[in-house]
């Protein structure tokens, strides 16, 4: 299971938590076979995989809509690298899982004290899947020299898809089956994230209550709770559209903010605080595909999802605080 999950959670910080879960499922439905039919060691594995998708995500500024959409309310002066992103961002994952893998395997112990399970598979060596190899490669790579050659990430995310397209891996109908909806749901936000801030309206909405006669702290600790409980109920691009410019205006005008890193530790918390939000079904796609596979109920993953998500809050302010400490932020 930890093997399973740490495939899946590098998996989504590169591509579609959706489509990782999808794939990852599909592997996994061998390996669920084996189990008894009341094996709670089923629920565990089942689960395992959104959880991991969702967490992963995490990692990278492309692994999931919430982090795209903070980069664009992070002010030019503290402006974050895709590979500084990853500096934090990747051992807050690896944490995260190893507290997932411990409570999925606390709470739900599987009767079987070991499985033996055979999965065939081989390494394509075609023109084709050398391209991919090289290309994922050397994007990642770029990704991680930050603009020192030049291109910022959103160029460097346009090669992949010239690539594909060119040598004839990718066509017109791939390009069909993009979810298209996410991506101007993405957009919309940005231009309504625009708009609030061009119009002055963010800042009246945020200068409409006193936050200034409250503590720092209570206000960050505040903003999470309230993005985490949004998360739970809809989409969490969603949700990160619609508070991260409130965010972004609050963390530049409240100055007891700037000792904890001002804008930006606020931006970083909610954004964090957007993709834990995982308890039900509705919660997020990967949920919603793990569900769908009868292995699991809500109760079952309301659970889990509350544990993991008030837990990673918490663990974010710790990483903030470190980040704070080492003149990070």
């Amino acid at each position: 299971m930890a093997g399973l999950m740490l495939i899946t959670a590098v998996f989504s910080m590169f591509m579609s938590n959706t489509a990782t879960t999808a794939m990852m499922l599909a592997i996994l439905t061998p390996i669920l076979a084996i189990f008894k039919p009341n094996d709670p060691g089923k629920i565990a594995f089942a689960l395992s995989i959104p959880v991991a998708a969702n967490i992963g995500g995490i990692g990278t500024p492309i692994g999931t809509p919430p982090n795209a959409i903070a980069l664009k309310y992070i002010s030019a002066e503290n402006m974050i690298t895709f590979g500084e992103w990853m500096a934090f961002g990747v051992p807050f994952v690896v944490v995260m899982l190893v507290l997932a893998w411990a409570l999925l395997s606390f709470m739900f112990p599987s009767d079987e004290s070991s499985i033996s399970l055979s999965i065939k598979g081989r390494f394509l060596k075609t023109p084709k899947a050398i391209t991919v190899y090289v290309t994922f490669a050397v994007t990642v790579l770029l990704w991680l020299m930050g603009s020192s050659h030049g291109m910022n990430s959103y160029t460097v995310a346009l090669i992949p898809v010239a690539v594909f397209s060119m040598t004839g891996i990718i066509n017109k109908e791939d390009l069909k089956k993009v979810s298209w909806d996410v991506l101007w749901l993405v957009s919309g936000g940005f231009a309504l994230g625009l708009a609030l801030d061009k119009t002055g309206l963010a800042s009246l909405l945020v200068h409409s209550i006193p936050f200034e006669n409250y503590a720092a702290e209570l206000v960050l600790v505040g903003a999470a709770a309230l993005c985490l409980i949004m998360a739970n109920f809809m989409s969490h691009t969603a949700t990160a559209n619609l508070l991260m410019p409130i965010m972004a205006a609050l963390g530049f005008s409240m100055t007891s903010l700037a000792p904890l890193g001002g804008e930006t530790t606020l931006i970083l918390i909610v954004t964090f605080a957007a993709s834990l939000g995982m308890s039900l079904p509705i919660s997020t796609p990967p949920n919603a595909l793990a569900h769908a596979t009868g292995h699991v109920n809500s109760n079952q993953m309301a659970k889990v999802g509350v544990i993991l998500g008030i837990v990673g809050v918490a663990l974010s302010f710790v990483m903030v605080w470190i980040l704070h400490q080492i003149n990070f932020l």
